[in-house]
């Protein structure tokens, strides 16, 4: 039942006017209904996701996660930018699917006793008398102002060494162009700037006139943070590579600042355009800035760790996600797999890289992404793995989800007959009952074999995606392999001088109806070919249902992606 509280001399004003406006039945109602009575404080408990490197300054990252418990009421969410229009009508569409989650977040927090701060910036003249707005510029000034908690935030330290994961120099807008000259048209009939439209924000996040705030300056809210002795925040809204970043209130700020202050990534947009670097989903180039977020300024929730659901999603995004287990010593796979996947996964994939330890074998850190995973490769060579890691790996196998392995995958989880450390399992029928495979060693280091597709498959979509490109030297040794298991697709064989040719690449439906592709390629030199790109970026496609990309596509890609990444840099 909702209770009716004290509003202070603000509200009472505000009431005073909704009534002469509508009634007072109808005011009273609202004093009932719209401003409830404030929630006795109630922990918050959140799971933070960060990244760090996986030994003191490397290059790779491992995503890892901390349980915190935070008191309601040294809370606050800030709700950044979600401004009633935009100048990218693609950026207001996703504005109006966000803002109901965010809404239903906001209200969640309050009634558990946190503080919401509503930050249109730009739209204080639509406020002016409102409640809300009043409590902010009624607030006591700060004594502890931090150094230009006023000003945009291009960069904090931990940034500077980083390259900035897109480009975002024109602005960002991903509209199509015709459609984004007739929504100017309709702005400006509107009687609004058609660059910078916003009035106030979207109503479809409530401000509660007795408890909220409203401010676009840093320095107030900063002083509303310090007095109400508020030390967690909460950033939602948008753009997260522009505002939510940047703003005198945004993420920069506040940490440097040193509030314990973290992004909800999926409560946010991105102002990115896939015709830009790095040429890849605009849902992509969101996960990269959350992914610079979590490295260099802070780390990030999730909506439903409060809610109680699913995380939130955007329906266009229909990207699957995909996990690559890398853990092996001797191809620089946790370097070229990386890349590949920046180049060529971007449109179709969302990627999640877990790295083996740098200081325990037999330790690969994040395996639980497995649990959310649509498709996984695999690049493990001789590991065992804790006995609830195995455990989800076999879960999502006989689940019948897709399997991509490359290299040294076809032993990834064998011992050599060796026992596993304790707590440890090792899975040694692998090769066979996932990718139909019959590893038993490899020819000398110094004869690279010559690679050549199938004459047989050449209407198998992997195959077809290489095309004429097929035939290429390999660095790396030739595995032997044959035979092979009944039910494998050969599409590709390698060959030495006076033996016999052995299979480098094949599909394979598992007794679950899984698909698997395998290649037994993979040396870091093969990358180096646009003919061997294809036929790894051919055959994940293939085993996640999607239509592989040709030659030319996969060189084209390459091509703008590597210079874009210098301009970048």
């Amino acid at each position: 039942m909702k209770t009716r509280v004290p509003m202070g001399v603000e509200g009472r004003r505000w009431l005073a006017g909704a009534s002469t406006r509508m009634g007072w039945w109808m005011a009273w109602q609202l004093m009932v209904l719209v401003i409830p009575a404030a929630q006795a404080d109630q922990p918050l408990s959140w799971r933070l996701r960060f990244e760090q490197p996986t030994s003191p300054g490397a290059s790779r990252y491992h995503r890892l996660y901390r349980q915190e418990t935070w008191p309601a009421r040294q809370t606050a969410v800030i709700v950044c930018d979600m401004w009633d229009a935009h100048h990218s009508v693609n950026a207001v569409r996703r504005v109006v699917e966000l803002a109901p989650r965010i809404d239903g977040f906001c209200r969640a927090l309050r009634q558990r006793g946190a503080t919401v701060i509503h930050a249109p910036s730009s739209c204080m003249g639509a406020y002016e008398g409102h409640p809300a707005r009043v409590r902010a510029l009624g607030t006591p000034r700060a004594s502890d102002m931090p150094d230009d908690i006023g000003t945009w935030c291009d960069q904090i330290p931990g940034e500077e060494m980083a390259a900035y994961p897109l480009d975002q120099s024109d602005g960002g807008e991903d509209d199509d162009w015709e459609e984004h000259g007739r929504w100017a048209q309709r702005l400006e009939a509107d009687g609004r700037n058609p660059r910078a439209p916003w009035i106030r924000q979207t109503p479809a996040i409530a401000i509660d006139p007795g408890l909220d705030y409203i401010s676009d300056d840093g320095q107030e809210i900063w002083s509303i943070l310090q007095h109400r002795g508020i030390d967690n925040v909460i950033l939602v809204g948008v753009h997260t590579n522009m505002c939510v970043l940047g703003r005198p209130f945004g993420l920069r700020r506040l940490a440097a600042a040193g509030k314990n202050v973290v992004l909800a990534r999926d409560l946010t947009d991105t102002m990115y355009d896939p015709r830009d670097w790095p040429y890849c989903n605009h849902f992509t180039g969101t996960d990269r800035i959350i992914r610079h977020i979590e490295r260099y300024v802070c780390p990030t929730i999730s909506s439903d760790q409060l809610l109680g659901d699913a995380p939130f999603r955007f329906r266009d995004d229909r990207r699957l996600h995909l996990v690559m287990l890398i853990a092996e010593d001797e191809y620089q796979t946790a370097e070229t797999l990386p890349r590949f996947a920046e180049k060529h996964l971007g449109e179709h994939f969302s990627v999640s890289i877990c790295y083996g330890s740098d200081t325990q074998r037999h330790h690969i850190v994040g395996l639980e992404e497995i649990d959310r995973a649509d498709a996984l490769l695999i690049s493990v060579r001789r590991r065992a793995l804790l006995s609830a890691d195995m455990e989800r790996l076999r879960r999502f196998v006989a689940a019948g989800k897709p399997v991509i392995g490359i290299r040294t995958a076809s032993h990834a989880f064998s011992l050599r007959g060796a026992e596993p450390p304790p707590g440890h399992e090792v899975w040694d029928a692998w090769d066979a009952v996932v990718f139909g495979g019959n590893y038993t060693g490899h020819h000398a280091n110094d004869l690279h074999p010559s690679v050549m597709l199938a004459p047989l498959a050449a209407k198998h979509p992997i195959v077809a995606a290489v095309g004429d490109g097929g035939g290429w030297t390999s660095s790396g040794s030739l595995y032997k392999v044959s035979p092979l298991q009944p039910g494998t697709g050969v599409l590709a064989y390698g060959s030495l001088a006076d033996m016999p040719p052995e299979p480098v690449a094949w599909t394979f439906v598992r007794s679950d109806g899984g698909r698997s592709f395998y290649t037994s390629l993979g040396h870091a030199d093969d990358f180096d070919h646009p003919e061997f790109e294809a036929l790894l970026s051919a055959g994940i496609h293939w085993a996640a249902g999607l239509s592989p990309h040709g030659i030319d596509a996969v060189r084209a890609q390459s091509q703008r992606f590597d210079q874009g990444a210098g301009r970048q840099r």
